[in-house]
């Protein structure tokens, strides 16, 4: 079949618009999911960094090392295809981007940590309040408004990281670009992933935006930034 007029190709994106925005769907799931996984390992490894000791602070920041000086892409091809540890490729990439962005994530919630001067825990154990009293009801609060702006910048690149997710097959945003094109016409390639960049575009500015009305509500007046 001879390839369709230049004219009828975003015609083409059109028509498979809402192939698109089921791969758009698929996308913000898994950013959601991998922010969510980095936060509950990203914020406890942080804290351990800040207050633990021995054995486990070591361990910590090692695998923080680990995973922060090795590639993405190479961590989610290990973990589905060497390690197979899952069977689906959502949870693969979910594991992957989450491991990644913990490592991030954690020193991000390190240097919030470290910015709450260390007199208010000093002040909050006079008072009575026990040590881990006081970084859960003093430090915690207001490490976690410091640490928004890095947070913001953090979920950016998780959301753009979700298109590695294409070697392992998953239909997000990027795969179903990519199978609009290889399935469909080749003039309509420019168009398809225009389009592709444009909802990529979208996201992240949504994204920005609301995160930074969350960081103008919950700021610290006159309190430094992490």
């Amino acid at each position: 079949m001879p390839p369709l007029p230049l004219q009828s190709d975003w015609a083409f994106v059109i028509g498979n618009l809402d192939l698109l925005l089921v791969g758009t769907g698929v996308t913000v799931a898994l950013t959601a999911t991998s922010i969510l996984l980095g936060f509950l390992l990203g914020f406890p490894a942080g804290a351990v960094e800040v207050y633990g000791r021995g054995p486990l602070k070591r361990a910590v920041e090692t695998a923080g090392v680990v995973l922060r000086g090795t590639p993405l892409l190479v961590i989610i091809i290990l973990l589905f295809f060497g390690l197979s540890v899952s069977s689906s490729a959502f949870v693969t990439a979910t594991i992957a981007l989450g491991l990644r962005s913990a490592a991030y994530q954690s020193q991000i919630f390190r240097g919030a940590l470290q910015s709450v001067d260390e007199g208010q825990l000093e002040a909050a154990r006079a008072v009575g309040m026990g040590r881990l009293q006081a970084i859960r009801s003093v430090v915690v609060p207001q490490a976690l408004r410091r640490s928004v702006p890095g947070f913001q910048n953090e979920f950016t690149i998780v959301l753009k990281d979700t298109s590695i997710a294409i070697v392992i097959g998953l239909g997000e945003l990027l795969t179903i670009g990519q199978n609009l094109y290889q399935g469909g016409q080749s003039t309509a390639a420019l168009e398809i992933f225009l389009t592709v960049s444009l909802i990529y575009f979208v996201l992240t500015f949504v994204t920005n935006r609301s995160l930074d009305y969350v960081d103008d509500h919950f700021s610290i007046p006159g309190g430094e930034r992490a």
